[in-house]
Parts: C-alpha cells; structure tokens; sequence
C-alpha cells in the first residue's frame, strides 16, 4: 500500500476526530489533569483518536473551509468540552462541599492542607473527601464511562454542533441541583452527632459556668467527628456508584440537546 495516497477527505476526518478527542480530553478531570505532562497528555489523544478514527470518525467534508466557519466550530468544541468537564466535577464539588461543612463542624475551618492537583487551599477534611472520591471513581471504572461518553459524541454531536441554548442551561441548573442535596447526605451523618455534642456543651456550661468548655470540648468534637467520618464511607461510596451510573444519561440528555 502507498502511504503517500491518502485522500485529502481522509486526512481531514482524522483531523475532525483528533479535534474532538484532543478537546475534550484535556478538559476532563482525570485525563488532563495538570500534574501529567503535555507530551504524555497528547500521546494519549493521538491514540484514542487512532482506536476512534476507524469505526467513530466525522466525514472530512465537514470541516469548514472558511476561518470564521471554522472558529464557530472550535467554540462549538470548547462548549462540548467544558459540559464534560462540568458534569464530572459537579460529583467532586459535592464531595468537597460536604468537608467543608464536616471540617466547620468539628473546628478544622482553620486547618487547610494545599491541593497538589489544583494548587488551591482546602480544609482537612474536604481534601480527604475528595481524594477518597477520585480513589473510588477510579475503583469503579468511572472514566470508562467517560470515554464512552466521549465516544457517544461522535454519533450524538456533529463538530461544532453544541451551541449554548436555554434547554442546555436548564440541564445543567437541573444537575447542578444534585451538588448541594449530594453534600448535605455527606455530611449529616456527622452534622447530626455535631449538634448534638454542641448541646451537650452548652447545656454543661450554663449548669457549670466555671468549666472550662474548651479545654475538653474542642478535642470531644474532634473525636467524635473522626468516630462518625470512618463510618460514611461505604454511603459515600454508594453515592459515588449511583452518581456513575446516572453519567451516561446525563450527558445524553445534554448531547441530545438542540443545538
């Protein structure tokens, strides 16, 4: 075979294929997170473009030839890509809202520990939680289901085909819902134990007002948090399965959105 004999329109799919994986790719958590380098980044996109190429790929007569055709296209991609990346991170910051209520709860809104992923502060707790979330989305084959959404694309969304449209804001206000009523199943199991102790305390105080609260309150709080956080787990668990499992109709319901 001459390798030298590509049709220009065969050329130009593989162009449209390697755009849409490269995009979307480095926007998900996971496969482009900062820590990796770009060089180890691109290799992995020019091989999932080549696994795709041959059964999912965009006729090469698709791509513009025109520079403004060709923008409105890349924006298209862009828009694609950050709804990815939105979905999954809406899991995450759920689990990071929850540890910012358990660290409030139990003293620890002082004590941060820096995100090597994001270079950011967190509390304690928060950063544990979300670490302990990636493990088990990992555990549970949860970029699978990424990169089979990614390769849903293909037959769902033409290049450039996902433009910003009120039934694609809707969505995204409908499953962003899921963060704070996520965060609040979290943490409960500990809020709950919290005001409980903070009662007890204050009841304490008014029948002694000479006890020193603080002196075995604040190590009290921190004990039972510690008591009740090993024991959310397997229901954080859960919920990370169940957030999985509704990923794939999630970013149908998006993909299948108007444009």
């Amino acid at each position: 075979m001459d390798i030298f004999s590509f049709n220009p329109e065969t050329i130009l799919s593989f162009i449209l294929t390697l755009m849409r994986v490269s995009i979307i790719v480095f926007a998900l958590p996971f496969f482009g997170a900062g820590v990796i380098p770009s060089t180890v980044k691109a290799s992995l996109c020019i091989v999932l473009a080549l696994s795709l190429w041959p059964k999912l790929s965009f006729p090469g007569a698709l791509l513009p030839g025109g520079l403004f055709q060709l923008s409105l296209m890349m924006a298209g991609e862009f828009i694609l890509a950050i709804v990815f990346n939105v979905i999954i991170n809406f899991l995450f910051a759920a689990v990071q809202t929850g540890g910012y209520l358990i660290g409030f709860s139990m003293g620890f809104s002082m004590v941060n520990a820096i995100d090597p992923l994001t270079g950011a502060q967190d509390v304690v707790t928060a950063y544990f939680l979300s670490q302990v979330a990636t493990i088990t989305f990992l555990s549970l084959n949860g970029h699978y289901f990424l990169l089979g959404a990614l390769a849903d694309s293909f037959a769902l969304v033409p290049p450039g085909g996902l433009i910003l449209n009120p039934s694609l804001g809707a969505d995204m206000l409908k499953f962003s819902g899921q963060i704070f009523l996520l965060a609040l199943k979290i943490a409960a199991p500990i809020l709950f134990p919290m005001l409980l102790v903070d009662l007890a305390l204050a009841l304490a105080g008014r029948e002694a007002p000479q006890m020193n609260i603080f002196t075995f309150g604040f190590p009290l709080k921190i004990l039972i948090g510690f008591l009740f956080l090993t024991m959310i787990f397997t229901m954080m668990s859960r919920y990370v399965g169940d957030y999985i499992l509704e990923l794939a109709p999630m970013y149908r319901s998006i993909m299948k959105a108007p444009g």
